[in-house]
């Protein structure tokens, strides 16, 4: 696993290894599948940042599930949200009565998050929470808690299990920062 790389003359280092993240991603695992046994929830990822999460996540579950992915921007190729939220792959699946688990990579400004809420509390689900890889506890600006956090981080730039650098190196087996960051 590599310590550090360098990318559009950013340089990278480990933060999060594969290791911890296996381990952290099996606890979230079991107990989103006791608080859900005897159910059939259904888990939206978000796209594209989640799906290496969402896949190891899913694949951990001793329940069954559904799966469904919607997709949006706020990002763009840019280091930071653009506060500007589209729509890009809507949900094909059928929300009223159900139990929703939306699935994050990270909640930086919970625009996103806040966004997605609304949409689906429109359709009426049966409950409806969130789980998310990271969140960055002292910039999410959201009037509601994430009920499942794999990692509290600080508001480092975070790249690699799926989350992106201008669409780039998300094929990362671990999770680094902007080595500026302290």
């Amino acid at each position: 696993m590599k310590k550090e790389f360098t990318i559009n003359n950013d340089r990278f280092k480990l933060f999060i290894s594969e290791a911890r993240l296996k381990k952290r991603i099996s606890q979230l695992a079991k107990k989103i599948s006791k608080d859900y046994k005897g159910s059939i929830p259904i888990f939206i990822g978000v796209l594209n940042g989640s799906f290496i999460f969402f896949s190891d996540l899913v694949r951990q579950l001793s329940i069954d599930c559904e799966v469904d992915f919607l997709k949006l921007s706020s990002y763009g190729d840019a280091k930071i949200s653009s506060g500007n939220i589209k729509m890009l792959k809507e949900l094909n699946c059928q929300i009223e009565g159900r139990d929703i688990i939306i699935v994050e990579d990270i909640v930086d400004s919970g625009l996103s998050i806040d966004f997605i809420k609304n949409l689906i509390h429109k359709q009426n689900p049966k409950t409806l929470k969130v789980v998310t890889l990271l969140l960055k506890k002292d910039v999410a600006r959201i009037n509601f808690s994430i009920d499942y956090v794999g990692f509290k981080i600080p508001s480092y730039f975070v790249v690699g299990y799926g989350l992106d650098y201008a669409q780039r190196i998300r094929h990362l087996r671990a999770i680094y920062k902007l080595a500026e960051n302290k």
